[in-house]
């Protein structure tokens, strides 16, 4: 395994620590501040919206530079963003700083997903599932230790924590990529990259992911509130459980690359079908502690194997505008996040318990799986379709 897949490794554990752990540090926040917590909360959504608006944007204007150059520069603007975010004396400069790192990830994200299919390009798949491990020891150790050292140190404290890891990861960067890296040349113009991801293989990997991640956190944002309410589980026990999610997490990610590499759309296919089952048992689950841990473990590895098979076909769809595609696909993401936090609350305000929550992700994980099958049956067609005469 080349080594500078670490370093991409290292440099998404800091950019998800930075996304996800600012949920932990909301009440020590607002106090500072003097805002109200669900204001404090927006800084969540002003992050999704930069990332979701920002990073197509930035892939358009940053097409025909090096990726290299373009992943180091992101790194030194996300230090020093962070920086700001800890010196940061009002919360509107608070919430700059962070739309600043926000536009700068959706991009970042979608080079290092090219780069690192580019490290190792007869196992992409299993290239982008490390590159997804950075995601999950950011769920199971960055959030967490974050939250801690806001605690103990103040939340200010956490943003300068976060920032030594990102200028470590800008290192290891400058050390470890490839200097010169091949690359397929972008297109001409903005329009040329976009006239480039016209291919359903594209488009209707997009839609799927929307639909899947819409499903996942319109039950994932209610978790601790299910696990309080319906399995009667202490509050000060459910950090516990969220590090079961995150350990299965670590396990998905692994097996998820060497699927994407075994046979891409037929276990695309069976993982989503998955999710949404093995979501929807929660519902018989949720009334034991060992079984809802058993479950919270299978939930993780479901939900997150399917990261390196959206990838990897978005890139196979696209090869002519990767960069772009692949921050799309971020920009998918962080709309489903988005949707999937309004769609559990609407669901809640609706009517239903936190216990019927998980009706929603079998829902939403089915129709992504017709999408996928749809997709699959359009690319077999193509392929038996008789060459035109010449």
């Amino acid at each position: 395994m080349p080594i500078a897949l670490l370093a991409l490794t290292l440099s998404a554990f800091a950019i998800c620590t930075a996304e996800w752990g600012i949920a932990g540090l909301l009440p020590s926040l607002s106090t500072d501040l003097n805002i109200s917590i669900p204001t404090a909360g927006l800084l969540v959504s002003f992050y999704a919206l930069g990332v979701a608006v920002g990073g197509p944007i930035l892939a358009v204007l940053t097409a025909r530079l090096p990726n290299k150059t373009v992943l180091i520069t992101f790194m030194v603007l996300f230090v020093i963003g962070n920086v700001c975010c800890a010196l940061a004396p009002t919360y509107a400069l608070l919430v700059t700083a962070r739309l600043v790192v926000a536009c700068g990830h959706g991009l970042f994200f979608g080079i290092a997903t090219v780069v690192a299919t580019r490290l190792l390009p007869n196992r992409q798949g299993f290239a982008v599932s490390m590159l997804f491990t950075g995601f999950t020891l950011a769920q199971l150790l960055g959030v967490p230790l974050g939250t801690a050292i806001g605690n103990a140190f103040g939340w200010r404290a956490t943003f300068w924590c976060v920032g030594v890891a990102g200028a470590l990861a800008t290192v290891s960067l400058a050390v470890l990529l490839p200097r010169s890296e091949p690359r397929v040349e972008a297109p001409a113009g903005a329009l040329s990259e976009f006239r480039a991801l016209n291919n359903q293989q594209v488009y209707l990997t997009y839609l799927a992911v929307l639909l899947l991640i819409t499903g996942n956190l319109a039950l994932s944002t209610y978790l601790v509130p299910l696990m309080t309410d319906v399995t009667h589980i202490p509050l000060e026990q459910t950090p516990w459980y969220l590090l079961i999610l995150g350990a299965g997490g670590g396990v998905g990610n692994l097996i998820g690359g060497r699927l994407a590499d075994w046979k891409l759309m037929p276990t695309l296919v069976v993982i989503l079908l998955a999710q949404g089952i093995v979501q929807l048992a929660l519902v018989l689950t949720s009334v034991s502690p060992l079984l809802l841990g058993l479950n919270f473990f299978v939930v993780a590895i479901a939900t997150t194997s399917f990261g390196a098979h959206v990838t990897k076909r978005v890139l196979e769809g696209a090869r002519t505008a990767p960069n772009l595609a692949s921050t799309l696909s971020n920009t998918a993401f962080n709309g489903g996040i988005a949707a999937g936090a309004w769609a559990g609350g609407t669901a809640l305000s609706a009517g239903f318990t936190y216990a019927q929550l998980p009706w929603l992700p079998f829902v939403f994980s089915a129709a992504a799986a017709g999408v996928v099958l749809i997709s699959w049956t359009l690319d077999r067609r193509q392929i038996a379709a008789p060459a035109p005469a010449g």
